[in-house]
């Protein structure tokens, strides 16, 4: 299936439907007065979060929803039905904005979470509701009102909790494929990876986490080289960040400062985050290989996705990064203050 992170879609409610003139003409009932009734209110237009959808590649076919109309009042008092309300349902991680003052709109993570993008036009009120007793044969009623409409786009920011990072060939899509279930492509040439690819690690009984493998990054990625940075908006929601450099680099400071300047071009709120620096393909490391020191603060850990060397012990070290990041934001949501 093809992955689609950002789409633009038109929304526009039901309108209302329009009140009834209407007097009420029955045999033995003399001047019967004004009985028309309302008209429906118009229907809404919901967003609701799905766990299964994984893509917006759905609006890239459909890009108009409109909500049904209210129907238009009757005779006999009798309301008109209300018009259908649609619900559109997207990936949890979207963002919504509106076209046109690129306001956020709705922010939606959970799953199943639901909220009203267009509210119906409010159904007009019939004659019998401007009968008084100076006016009491009312020949006018209200029209319905206008439903809300929007022009809006629509981002996907994948939900996961360690976010891989490195330029071409560092070795990322080999890693996940090798500790999680995730089957991306790989191959020996630069940008095998197109899109995002997530994967779920399972950590010792009962335990498990969720990482990106996002496509490579190169110097000058910020100003268009390569892939550009259009995918980095899907490590902004991760709680750390795993830096690959390949051990065969011909300096892996560098590449690692590198990485780290296109990381704060795109977002300084990045490197905020906690990150380790993974060295990958140890495998075809010289005997002579000495990890190297990048940064303060910062576990360098080497690894071969190969062999296996070194998985555990990142493993280990990712767990332990996000269950302390979790646990962070949960004191955080409850704190009082």
């Amino acid at each position: 299936m093809k992955f689609v992170d950002s789409a633009s879609i038109f929304i526009q409610a039901g309108n209302g439907g329009n009140g009834c003139v209407n007097f009420r003409r029955e045999k033995y009932v003399p001047k019967g007065g004004p009985e028309g009734g309302d008209g429906g209110r118009g229907g809404h237009v919901w967003l609701r979060t799905n766990s299964h959808l994984t893509t917006l590649l759905d609006f890239k076919y459909k890009r108009k929803y409109l909500a049904g109309r209210g129907v238009n009042g009757m005779g006999a008092r009798k309301t008109g039905r209300d018009g259908a309300d649609i619900v559109i349902e997207v990936p949890c991680g979207t963002v919504v904005r509106n076209a046109e003052t690129h306001e956020i709109i709705a922010d939606l993570t959970g799953d199943d979470e639901k909220i009203l993008l267009a509210k119906g036009g409010r159904g007009g009120r019939g004659n019998q509701h401007f009968a008084t007793s100076t006016r009491q044969a009312p020949r006018f009623a209200e029209p319905g009102q206008k439903g809300e409409e929007f022009n809006l786009e629509m981002e996907l920011k994948l939900m996961a909790d360690v976010g891989l990072v490195g330029f071409p060939n560092a070795g990322k899509s080999t890693l996940i494929s090798s500790v999680s279930a995730a089957k991306p492509k790989i191959a020996d040439y630069p940008f095998t990876t197109l899109v995002p690819n997530l994967g779920i690690v399972r950590y010792e009984e009962y335990k498990s986490f969720v990482i990106a493998d996002i496509p490579g990054i190169i110097e000058g990625a910020s100003e268009g080289r390569g892939l550009g940075l259009q995918f980095l908006r899907h490590i902004e929601r991760t709680k750390i960040l795993a830096v690959l450099v390949s051990a065969d680099s011909a300096d892996i400071a560098h590449e690692y400062k590198t990485i780290l300047s296109e990381l704060e071009k795109f977002n300084r709120g990045l490197l905020e985050k906690p990150r380790i620096a993974v060295i990958t393909k140890m495998d075809i490391a010289g005997g002579d290989f000495t990890i190297p020191y990048l940064e303060e603060g910062v576990k360098v850990i080497p690894v071969s996705s190969v062999t296996g060397y070194g998985l555990k012990e990142l493993k280990d070290e990712l767990w332990k990064e996000v269950s302390n990041r979790t646990r962070a934001v949960e004191t955080i949501c409850d704190d009082p203050a």
